[in-house]
C-alpha cells in the first residue's frame, strides 16, 4: 500500500507554511517526493482570500485587524475568505490525483469525507451541506476547505476548528456565506478544551482510510532533501 506521509509542523507563520507547502508540491510533481503528504499546522491569526473572494466579505477595518494581530493574504486556492488561527487544525494534503482520480470535485468530496470520518471518531455527527464546500454539524460549520492543483497535484486544504476562538470569524463573512454560524470540536463536545492530539490522530487515520493510504508520521527534516532537490 502506498503511504501518506503525515508531517506535524507545529505552530508556523502562514507565509512560511505557504512557501513550504508549495515547495513540497513541486517535489511531489517532480517525483522527488514519491508518496502523498499531509502537512498539519497551526497558524497565528490570519485571514486568507481565495480566488473568488469578494472584498466586502472582509468586514473588519485594517485597524481592527491590527488590534487583534491578524495578517491578510491573497492566495491561489479556490473559495472565498476564511480565517486561520490558534486552536485550529489546518491541513495541507499534497496528493497526486493521477494516482487516485483526476477530478477536483471528487477530491473535494474526499476531503470532506475524511473530515466527516474524523469527527465521527470524536463523537461529532458531521455532514456535507449541498452546494457549499466544507463540513457541518447540526447546521453549524466546523471545517472550511479550499484547494489548488497543478499537474493534478493538490495543495492548500482544510481548516478544522478544534479549540478556536470563534470571535475571530466576526471579522469576516466566513467563506462568503451570510449568517453562517461557526463552531468547533470543543464547543460541540461541551468541553473547555478538546484533545488536540486525538483530533490530529483521528484526522490522519481518516485521510489514510479515505484515500487508501498507509499513514506514516515523518518530519519536515526528512522531506527537506527532496524539497531542495526539486
Amino acid at each position: 500500500m502506498s503511504e501518506l506521509l503525515a508531517v506535524d509542523l507545529g505552530t508556523m507563520p502562514y507565509a512560511e507554511a505557504l512557501e513550504f507547502q508549495r515547495a513540497v508540491a513541486r517535489a511531489r510533481i517532480s517525483g522527488e517526493i514519491a508518496e502523498d503528504v499531509l502537512l498539519l499546522v497551526e497558524h497565528p491569526p490570519v485571514v486568507t482570500l481565495g480566488r473568488t473572494a469578494k472584498a466586502a466579505n472582509l468586514v473588519a477595518s485594517p485597524e481592527q485587524l491590527a488590534a487583534r494581530g491578524v495578517e491578510v493574504f491573497e492566495v491561489e486556492r479556490g473559495g472565498d475568505i476564511t480565517f486561520h488561527g490558534p486552536g485550529q487544525l489546518v491541513g495541507y494534503p499534497i496528493i497526486d490525483l493521477k494516482r487516485h482520480k483526476q477530478d477536483l470535485h471528487w477530491y473535494l468530496r474526499q476531503v470532506e469525507e475524511a473530515l466527516i470520518a474524523a469527527l465521527a471518531g470524536l463523537g461529532i455527527p458531521a455532514v456535507r451541506n449541498e452546494g457549499k464546500t466544507g463540513v457541518w454539524t447540526q447546521g453549524r460549520k466546523i471545517a472550511s476547505i479550499g484547494v489548488h492543483a497543478r499537474d493534478w497535484v493538490t495543495w492548500h486544504g482544510f481548516a478544522l476548528n478544534v479549540n478556536t476562538d470563534l470571535s475571530f470569524f466576526d471579522l469576516i463573512v466566513p467563506c462568503g456565506i451570510q449568517d453562517v454560524t461557526m463552531t468547533s470540536v470543543a464547543r460541540e463536545l461541551g468541553l473547555l478544551r478538546a484533545d488536540d492530539v486525538r483530533v490530529r490522530d483521528e484526522t490522519v487515520r481518516a485521510f489514510g482510510r479515505v484515500f487508501g493510504l498507509a499513514p506514516r508520521t515523518t518530519s519536515r527534516a526528512e522531506l527537506q532533501p527532496a524539497v531542495h532537490a526539486a
